[in-house]
């Protein structure tokens, strides 16, 4: 029985003894490396298999004789290995080999190759297997009237047989497959090492137990289906999970019929292996393929809100600017301007969480990021979790990308949200520290740092999942709500912007997690004071292009308040035309993203070639400048008059 598993397997099996004798293999191990069928019989040589393979130049140019002996010589001193093969026909051999308690080894030939055509593949094997099946039914058949003709060696035979028994089971308890046999009544007659280690149980008391008391209710519940069918003749694959220690865990089955030549079917194989990680990383690229889509949205989204926020800025900022003693009308005015801000703010904080995008690191005023961040985290928590500040009372920089820590500090919240599902208090802190001994425990030089504190009172961690909280892909949560890569992502943040992570946690007494960052001295402000006195007193001719009405004439006005008379366009096609007809035109305010083929970027391209002594600013409705260039002012909209006339500064002073 155990042979004839062995042969259904798709991988490759030999055994070889102390004198490096053949004593045990499988038909897949002669496919797999092209070799004859007589070469392989009880007592075959180790070296006679190495010849083959020199005599038809597997290991290159040589001397024949040198190359087995190398080969013999490492067999004798045999070391536990894994290593891969390019055969000559292009099909990678994956090689495993052990050595055996008493001396000699085993050795696993996988074809990995078929792993990149899995799907195609299972129906191949499909075929191949039910071959099989038939093909070594009537080896068994032939084998049987051999014995007969042959009871005079029985004795012999059946004692070879046990030691070969003993041989298969070590090597069926070794391979990393769980390897199983149930009975047409459902109950199991043999397992291996790896199955029974699987379900939680000693390899001897698997044997003879129903199928459905050894697996439990739940998992039998999913397999019940494939059982039936396998039962009724037809091999078959399927997923399943189940609990254990504490975790989800799954498997892919493949259960194989054993059919005799007559039709009656004797039971199943069952060929099981752990897909868990698999099913991990596939999550994690779901979610990654979904935060990518959703970062595309964000930017089509952010594009045309910003558009509506620069008419309702620009009206409202107008307005108010017309009637600056007019308190009425400022009582409605200044809380919509405020409203409307707020909106900036949120397009840009989803637009961060949405995207990949490199670190640009800066001065950052860490408790103006924290109170900004609270605010959005009180939204995003329930009521029944508590959420309070400690920023020390003093203003702290830290040199870090704003965006990435933002996110960071997020990931932090939301991972103290599902460590307290019935409520709670999320507190987080920000203080100087000096680093010296302890500069260690975040493996940092020592120094003087900014800590931020995230804390909660939650379930905690044990120290089992401590030791793995920030190991990519690991995740206590269920598949399919978490990724695993929030906390390795912050801590790679940390660690690429010269600081780390420590985190502090014993089970139900909560989490903290502690974030150091190298110090930063503000950035001074580089517009000084009074410095829009010296704006142009304006009178040149202004090209605007904006093919968004609302957007032109709100921009429009706010050069007509600066004092430029103003022309426009509605595409990169008909600004270009104007600028090659009226010569008056001696500054382009151009938005970059237009219909027509020829948007902001190649129009000012064409511009600079064409008039480089013309003034240029562009306006774009996305945050990522980069997209434009950073040679030229770029106006992020939604702006004010007073950030135009900025730009339009800029512009002037380079000038060429």
């Amino acid at each position: 029985m155990l042979q004839a598993g062995l042969d259904l397997l798709d991988q490759g099996i030999t055994v070889f003894d102390a004198d490096l004798r053949l004593v045990a293999w499988n038909r897949p191990f002669l496919q797999l490396l092209e070799f004859p069928d007589e070469l392989a019989y009880i007592g075959a040589p180790f070296a006679g298999f190495i010849r083959y393979n020199a005599e038809r130049g597997e290991y290159g140019p040589g001397d024949i004789e040198v190359q087995i002996a190398e080969r013999v010589t490492a067999a004798r001193n045999f070391a536990p290995h894994v290593t891969e093969r390019q055969r000559p026909n292009g099909r990678v051999l994956l090689l495993r080999g052990e050595p055996l308690a008493h001396k000699g080894f085993v050795t696993l030939y996988s074809d990995v190759t078929e792993q990149r055509y899995i799907e195609h593949l299972t129906e191949h094997q499909n075929i191949q297997l039910d071959e099989r099946v038939r093909r070594r039914t009537a080896q068994l058949e032939n084998a049987n009237a051999n014995l007969r003709r042959a009871s005079e060696e029985n004795e012999r035979i059946a004692a070879a047989l046990r030691r070969n028994e003993e041989r298969l089971r070590l090597i069926n308890d070794t391979i990393p497959i769980m390897i199983g046999y149930v009975d047409q009544n459902e109950v199991y007659q043999y397992a291996n090492k790896g199955y029974s280690d699987w379900y939680g149980y000693p390899g001897e008391s698997v044997t003879g137990r129903a199928v459905i008391d050894l697996i439990g209710p739940h998992v039998y519940s999913q397999v019940r289906d494939p059982v039936k069918r396998a039962l009724a003749g037809q091999q078959v694959t399927y997923e399943y999970q189940m609990e254990r220690l504490g975790q989800t865990v799954f498997a892919r089955s493949t259960l194989v019929p054993e059919v005799t030549v007559d039709g009656n079917n004797l039971g199943f194989f069952v060929f099981s292996q752990e897909i868990t990680e698999q099913k991990r990383m596939q999550a994690a690229l779901v979610q990654a393929q979904k935060m990518e889509a959703i970062g595309q949205l964000t930017g089509g989204l952010a594009h045309d809100f910003n558009n509506l926020l620069t008419v309702i800025i620009g009206n409202l900022a107008a307005l108010q600017d017309h009637h600056p003693g007019d308190a009425e009308i400022n009582e409605f005015v200044e809380p919509a301007l405020q409203s409307a801000r707020r909106g900036v703010q949120l397009i840009r904080r989803l637009l961060t969480f949405s995207r990949q995008q490199p670190l640009e690191p800066k001065a950052v005023d860490i408790g103006s990021l924290i109170g900004s961040l609270a605010k959005l985290v009180r939204r995003s928590l329930p009521e029944s979790i508590a959420v309070s500040t400690d920023l020390g009372g003093m203003t702290l920089h830290a040199l870090v990308d704003p965006g990435q820590l933002e996110s960071a500090l997020l990931n932090f919240a939301l991972n103290s949200r599902d460590a307290m599902p019935e409520g709670g208090r999320l507190h987080i802190a920000a203080r100087a520290v000096e680093l010296s001994t302890n500069a260690a425990a975040f493996d940092v030089s020592p120094g003087r740092y900014a800590l931020i504190e995230v804390g909660d009172n939650g379930c905690g961690m044990d120290a089992t999942t401590l030791a793995r909280a920030c190991e990519p892909f690991f995740t206590t949560k269920r598949l399919g709500l978490g990724s695993g890569l929030g906390l390795a992502m912050a801590y790679g943040f940390a660690k690429q912007s010269g600081g780390g992570v420590s985190i502090q946690s014993q089970p139900e007494q909560g989490t903290t997690v502690l974030m150091v960052l190298p110090l930063a001295t503000p950035e001074e402000d580089v517009d000084a004071p009074g410095e829009d006195a010296a704006l142009p007193a304006g009178g040149e001719l202004v090209l605007l292009v904006e093919d968004e009405p609302n957007v032109r004439r709100v921009v429009r006005q706010q050069l007509i308040d600066l004092g430029y008379p103003v022309i426009e366009a509605e595409d990169g096609v008909q600004a270009l035309a104007m600028i090659e007809q009226i010569p008056d035109i001696a500054i382009v305010v151009s938005d970059v993203i237009m219909p027509g083929g020829l948007d902001g970027r190649q129009l000012a391209d064409r511009v600079r070639h064409d008039r480089p002594e013309m003034c240029i600013v562009l306006m774009s409705g996305y945050t990522d400048e980069a997209e434009v260039g950073s040679d030229l002012p770029v106006l992020a909209k939604p702006f004010v008059r007073q950030d135009l006339a900025r730009a339009l500064r800029t512009a002037h002073k380079e000038k060429p």
